[in-house]
């Protein structure tokens, strides 16, 4: 546990240099085969760690997902459109946990910008991270190094991460870690670079609940670089949570090892004395992922928008009149995912359709948060389980469609949509490979979900 290796560090009983240069060995042999980073920054970590011998996170290896800041650290979003980039200031969230002596080891392989359910959307010449359980099985997406690179080193280590429909439950779960997305604004996006704007969230990833509590304390505050940004609000810690479980996620179509995985956890809290019903929401479960599609695509074609080559990303020899070169520059350097959602999205919101599909999306999202509250005034947390499968082999992905691909999401994009914390939770292991257990609560209520699932741990 962190506050654990943190005491001793302060005691002197750790050094902090020796630490981190045995923490970058490790991760350096991790990467040979698993490729969860996109770039470690030996000589900033080791000299970061010379001062690290004070704060909440004194001397602590934090990697950073790709898409978020780290100053003159390489940060590209997982895209070779913004190769060689090197932020000229920490995201909101890296600051804070620099500020607490926190050592920044590594950026970590992602879907490019996010795009994507297994982290096999990587950009151009990048390497696809494997399952720390299975090489042969992805490990899920978009944070997919991030909860790789959690569940495999042997050190005390946490990873900042970030969630647009999914993306750091979903790792998370096929990882067998502890995710955590936050509500919407809880955390600063300052220094994230965007996907899609009202519904990226930064999160952390780790293997306890009081690794998780450590770092939303850090992180989750009030930034006024962040128009967006509310920092947490008062809300009053249920100790017995009334659970509801969602009815649809333990039907036709989730896998029953899943299901059964699931259950079991159910029935221990049924022993721990919390009170257990079914319920449903069928407008989430109807629209849910068309509506988060349309709305997350028009969002990232308007976003992507800037890597032209002029004066943002990878740049050509300048051929041509504007459009020639334009389609030139974003046919080379963005992958195939990247195109068809920034042809999507840029078709949804032109004029004639915009109305019909986005701002349509948008209403229909509203509804979806209207039925979120609803629910909440009869239970206080929604459990179901996080995927529908098990980690799949690589294989098996490339024979799925892109729309097939987006099902995958089918439980996760309602509280994003939403805009509501929710929470990964290992649930045990079926053949050896992780399921995960979802718990979604009120706007606000994290410290509910992490103290629900410390009864569970």
């Amino acid at each position: 546990m962190i506050s654990d290796f943190v005491k001793s560090v302060q005691q002197g009983k750790i050094d902090p240099v020796h630490h981190i240069r045995s923490a970058l060995e490790e991760v350096k042999n991790i990467n040979q085969q698993f490729h969860y980073c996109t770039t470690i920054p030996e000589q900033s970590a080791l000299a970061e760690s010379k001062e690290a011998k004070t704060g909440r996170l004194a001397g602590v290896a934090v990697s950073v997902k790709d898409c978020i800041c780290v100053k003159d650290i390489e940060s590209t979003a997982g895209s070779a459109i913004l190769k060689g980039y090197h932020p000229v200031m920490d995201a909101t969230a890296v600051q804070r946990l620099k500020d607490e002596g926190a050592i920044i080891i590594a950026k970590t392989a992602q879907d490019e910008f996010g795009f994507g359910s297994f982290a096999v959307n990587v950009g151009i010449g990048m390497e696809i991270p494997k399952n720390p359980v299975d090489p042969e099985r992805a490990c899920g997406g978009s944070s997919g190094g991030s909860a790789g690179l959690t569940r495999k080193v042997s050190f005390p280590h946490v990873s900042l991460a970030e969630s647009t429909g999914g993306s750091i439950v979903c790792p998370a779960s096929f990882c067998g870690v502890y995710g955590l997305c936050p509500t919407y604004g809880v955390v600063s996006r300052y220094g994230l670079m965007d996907y899609a704007n009202s519904l990226d969230k930064i999160g952390p990833m780790a293997t306890s609940v009081d690794d998780l509590k450590l770092v939303m304390d850090i992180i989750g505050h009030m930034d006024p670089r962040d128009s967006t940004c509310t920092g947490p609000q008062h809300a009053k810690v249920i100790q017995k949570p009334r659970i509801g479980l969602l009815k649809s996620s333990f039907a036709q179509g989730v896998d029953p090892k899943v299901q059964s995985a699931v259950r079991e956890f159910v029935e221990k809290l049924k022993r721990s004395g919390f009170s257990v019903s079914e319920v449903e929401l069928p407008l989430t479960e109807k629209y849910g992922i068309s509506c988060y599609y349309l709305i997350s695509m028009c969002e990232a074609s308007t976003n992507l928008a800037k890597f032209c080559g002029m004066r943002y990303g990878a740049h050509e020899p300048l051929d041509g009149n504007f459009n020639e070169y334009f389609s030139k520059v974003r046919s080379k350097y963005f992958n195939e995912e990247s195109k068809r959602r920034i042809i999507i999205g840029t078709f949804a919101r032109m004029a004639g359709y915009r109305d019909a599909y986005y701002l349509k999306a948008m209403r229909v999202r509203t509804k979806i948060i209207e039925e979120y509250k609803k629910i909440f005034t009869s239970v206080d947390i929604l459990l179901s389980p996080t995927m529908p499968i098990l980690p799949p082999r690589f294989a098996d992905i490339g024979n799925l469609s892109p729309l097939q691909q987006y099902m995958m999401d089918i439980m996760t994009v309602g509280p994003n949509l939403a805009g509501l914390p929710h929470l990964n939770i290992p649930a045990g292991s079926v053949e050896g490979l992780p399921v995960g257990m979802l718990l979604i609560a009120d706007h606000y209520q994290e410290q509910t979900l992490l103290a629900c699932a410390k009864v569970l741990e």
